[in-house]
């Protein structure tokens, strides 16, 4: 390829990145602020949080993709760029399934837990963020970091909007050379290291957080006493 072409597809592998963190910030928002909503006393606040997550679970990131960009305009008079509606249709709807990530991981804690904390007449909101969560949050980053990688994923989708993200930037190129094979093999190989980057910084966040839970006691040696009568380590042991 020439230079101008990479060019391209270097800009697309930065607007994904952008459109990657800005909405793996507000999908991660979304979980926790909807996970806990799940496991709150109040059955109004969990009906919110669950109707929320079963409206975003079960439509279509596309579909969403659509109707932010084309319908919301139109219902509402709020035209956003491509960046932005992109941003809000991925966000809210990995969000979605990063909730039953948080409310999973909050409802594994060993309810003893929460008991202590009442014994130590902690309010609610104590009891969450001194107890609950860094216990809990430790168990989301396998199944978080799986669904970041999903989010990278379905960051080409908003390719249908004309946004110049990688997949975009890709089959301009491809149109331009005639050559399927070559880019679309140089893409697969692109969003494979962009995953794997993903995948070992998510890894070494999981090590950072469980060490920080508990670190494994240390070991002690203890010396056993000998029995008695058989004359070890007595002095003198002669007849």
């Amino acid at each position: 390829m020439t230079s101008g072409l990479w060019e391209l597809v270097l800009k697309g592998i930065w607007t994904t990145v952008q459109l990657l963190v800005f909405s793996s910030l507000l999908a991660a928002a979304a979980a926790f602020v909807a996970g806990v909503a799940r496991t709150h006393r109040l059955w109004i606040v969990r009906f919110l949080a669950g109707l929320y997550t079963e409206v975003f679970r079960g439509t279509s990131a596309l579909v969403m993709i659509f109707w932010v960009f084309f319908v919301l305009p139109i219902a509402f008079g709020w035209q956003l760029v491509p960046m932005w509606a992109g941003t809000l249709a991925l966000g809210l709807t990995y969000g979605a399934y990063g909730s039953e990530i948080v409310r999973g991981a909050l409802k594994a804690v060993d309810p003893a837990q929460q008991e202590g904390g009442i014994a130590l007449s902690f309010t609610p909101w104590q009891r969450m963020r001194l107890i609950m969560l860094p216990q809990a949050v430790p168990e989301m980053i396998p199944p978080f970091s799986n669904l970041l990688i999903e989010l990278l994923k379905g960051t080409a989708l908003v390719s249908v909007m004309g946004m110049g993200d990688l997949a975009f930037s890709g089959n301009l190129v491809r149109l331009a050379l005639q050559e399927s094979a070559e880019i679309y093999s140089y893409l697969l190989v692109i969003y494979f290291v962009i995953a794997f980057l993903l995948t070992r910084v998510m890894r070494g966040l999981e090590k950072k957080l469980k060490a920080g839970v508990g670190k494994k006691p240390e070991r002690k040696v203890v010396a056993e006493a000998a029995p008695v009568g058989t004359g070890v380590g007595v002095a003198g042991g002669g007849s």
